[in-house]
């Protein structure tokens, strides 16, 4: 139990100066854009050294989608640790439901200057969408493994692909929940044929 307790310290250290690293990058971003700020202006900002900034975000792009690790985490457990009962059809919903009201949730202003940075940086759209790609190769293998299917199954790849894109199709002006259900809807039939298949 002594042994723990530090470690616990230090775990909650970290966390917060990566934290103050991420708030650091945004502030800068969103005043300067994303070209126009270093590394160097981020570690000065936050007091920690370059050194510090790239043991949390090994380059500069990562510093964009901080929490990236953390969407994926409560992704895959969306379909790993649904409630009994809870198609993975619809705990998918739920979670993209819930990923695009947070995003709609945000004040305006600070909606619109985030989106008009990325659209700025060419490397940060790069970044993104790899990042997305990522996702849904990890979303991909998790339904697979879950409905006992044979690997490389390019519906629930498309599948998967289809669900991460609607996001980009929410329009923060208006009704967040009309593109996922509309989403859902169209896509209510790929996942019945991917159902039917693990049945097989």
């Amino acid at each position: 139990m002594n042994d723990a307790a530090p470690l616990g310290r230090r775990e909650r250290k970290k966390a917060a100066t990566r934290q103050a690293i991420a708030d650091a990058a945004r502030d800068l971003f969103l005043e300067s854009g994303f070209d126009a700020v270093t590394i160097k202006q981020i570690a000065d900002r936050a007091d920690v050294s370059l050194a510090t900034v790239y043991a949390h975000f090994p380059q500069k792009e990562a510093l964009v989608f901080d929490v990236d690790d953390e969407m994926r985490e409560r992704l895959l457990s969306a379909v790993t640790n649904r409630d009994t009962g809870v198609t993975i059809f619809d705990a998918l919903r739920g979670w993209l439901l819930g990923i695009v009201e947070e995003f709609h949730s945000l004040k305006e202003d600070d909606r619109v200057a985030w989106d008009r940075m990325i659209q700025q940086a060419p490397s940060v759209q790069a970044y993104e969408r790899a990042m997305w790609l990522q996702n849904e190769e990890a979303l991909s293998e998790t339904i697979t493994r879950e409905l006992g299917l044979e690997p490389g199954d390019y519906r629930v790849r498309l599948f998967a692909h289809f669900i991460l894109d609607s996001w980009t199709l929410v329009d923060p002006e208006g009704d967040p929940r009309a593109v996922v259900d509309a989403a859902f809807a169209l896509l209510q039939p790929g996942w019945d044929a991917i159902e039917h298949r693990s049945c097989d």
